[in-house]
């Protein structure tokens, strides 16, 4: 891994972990003031809902542009989102925060993706670099839940008072302008011009592409399940009087979990197919949350999000790895941005679909339910396939 790229990787730790932190800090705000579980489900899907309106017009503007106009802009919202969220603790204004760190992060992760993909075109070493940018987000989900709710709990008065939430705040406003100043030196190469066809391209002809659409639904599998976890977490945690810090570093143990197994799947890229690894991630998810249910304490919630943050955090690597491999290179931007809002669409309406579903049939229902989805939609990872292409690497 080269300097650049781990400036890269720490910039987008910091700018996601603003958005994190964020997500974890206000829901429990909420939860405080007297929302119901219903309105903090609300509150969680505005993290995705900028990100389905702004991918596909963020993926053109990098494409056209490269990477530090569009980052420039993520860095901004985020910091704004935070920074008001702090100033003004109200549930309107944590709707706008959780709208403008969600969509700052989609933008972040849309033109990084982009620009780090186009650094190679070698099956192995897209695994590689996909693996290693893909511990970003996941050292993201432990730092910003850790630190906020560290912050939360020790940093005023009492702990859980609005001081402490403020301070949280004050410090997830600092980490997109500490993105900035690492990503800013980064070199961009030259885009790639799109093929003179005569004929106008849209985002939605990528489609028509059979590999292109299963690729998209295995993907969802594992990032809803990534979402419901996210969210019937903290609930269930709340429930069970865990305190905000013990949340979090639950929260912390799947990031933590999902960080390692990205740092050990660039050793071993050459040796692992990408079907393979999606396969085995997606029976383990169908298998912990169906246990997770019976986990009678925080140690064994905790050893739970271990094991599904191993699962889920392998997923990444090789569908970003595979999605390169089926795009044209003059649209990856498009490519991801269709990704992102596909996986953000279904993100708004998770947390909606199972806070209702979790007050009609439980927490426990919830966690089946979506074992057993994820367990049905095990036939469409056996027919992944990447095209056939030349690893010199």
């Amino acid at each position: 891994m080269n300097a650049e790229l781990l400036r890269l990787i720490l910039a987008q730790v910091c700018l996601h972990a603003a958005m994190t932190g964020t997500r974890l800090a206000a829901p429990l705000l909420a939860l405080q003031q007297g929302y119901s579980a219903a309105a903090v489900g609300v509150l969680l899907s505005l993290f995705a809902l900028t990100q389905v309106f702004l991918a596909l017009p963020a993926g053109r503007y990098a494409d056209r542009h490269g990477l530090k106009r569009p980052l420039g802009i993520a860095v901004a919202s985020a910091a704004i989102g935070a920074g008001l969220a702090g100033l003004f603790p109200v549930f309107p204004v944590l709707c706008l925060a959780a709208l403008l760190t969600g969509g700052a992060t989609g933008v972040t992760v849309i033109v990084l993706q982009r620009h780090v993909g186009r650094t190679t075109s070698n099956p192995t070493q897209l695994k590689k670099v996909f693996s290693w940018l893909a511990i970003a987000p996941a050292a993201a989900n432990f730092m910003g839940p850790f630190c906020a709710g560290l912050l939360i709990d020790h940093a005023g008065r009492v702990p859980g008072d609005l001081m402490g939430y403020r301070v949280a705040f004050a410090l997830l406003f600092l980490l997109p302008l500490l993105c900035w100043a690492l990503a800013r030196g980064a070199h961009e190469a030259p885009n790639t011009p799109a093929p003179a066809t005569g004929v106008k391209l849209r985002a939605w002809d990528l489609l028509a592409e059979p590999m292109f659409r299963r690729l998209l639904f295995v993907n969802w599998l594992q990032s809803a399940s990534w979402d419901v976890h996210t969210f019937v977490l903290p609930i269930l945690g709340h429930e069970r009087g865990l305190s905000a810090s013990v949340i979090g570093s639950i929260l912390g143990a799947f990031a933590v979990a999902a960080a390692c197994i990205r740092i050990v799947l660039p050793l071993l890229a050459s040796r692992l197919s990408e079907r393979h690894v999606i396969m085995a991630a997606n029976v383990l998810t169908a298998v912990v949350f169906v246990a997770y249910p019976f986990a009678p304490g925080a140690l064994t919630m905790g050893l739970c999000s271990v094991v599904l943050g191993v699962a889920l955090g392998s997923v990444q690597p090789m569908v970003m790895s595979m999605l390169h491999q089926i795009t044209p290179a003059a649209r990856y931007g498009e490519a991801l941005a269709l990704r992102v809002m596909t996986l953000n669409a279904s993100s708004v309406a998770m947390p909606m679909v199972f806070g209702a579903a979790g007050a009609w049939i439980g927490i426990a229902g919830v966690f089946w339910l979506v074992g057993g989805v994820v367990a049905a939609g095990t036939p469409a990872v056996s027919r992944l396939q990447a095209p056939p292409r030349a690893d010199h690497g």
